[in-house]
């Protein structure tokens, strides 16, 4: 009796996001299924300004698919995912000038 009451509660919460607060959940949301990926997939690198990078340059589909991977823990599609953001020429660039700086000063 108390999950529809809760789900009644919260129901105009979401509803009365803006699309820059949603925007910013979707980001939050994708950012947790990122970080577990690139600690195994490069170990030593920075995690936060890599993930800022792979989220930075992320399509908005790949972005709620990473969301979606959140809740579930990270899957060999969010491997593929993360694989392939990073592989395009501006996160690659952002990596250099974010991820890389951050390296060298420990």
């Amino acid at each position: 009796m108390i999950r529809p009451v809760l789900v009644a509660m919260t129901l105009p919460l979401l509803v009365a996001c803006t699309a820059e607060q949603q925007d910013e959940l979707t980001r939050d949301a994708a950012k947790r299924a990122v970080r577990p990926v690139l600690e195994d997939r490069l170990p030593g690198v920075p995690v936060e300004p890599a993930t800022d990078c792979v989220i930075d340059n992320a399509t908005s589909g790949e972005l709620l698919s990473l969301a979606a991977d959140a809740v579930t823990g990270p899957t060999a599609n969010t491997v593929e995912i993360v694989s392939d953001i990073a592989s395009r020429p501006e996160t690659i660039r952002c990596l250099a000038t974010e991820g890389l700086p951050a390296l060298l000063t420990f």
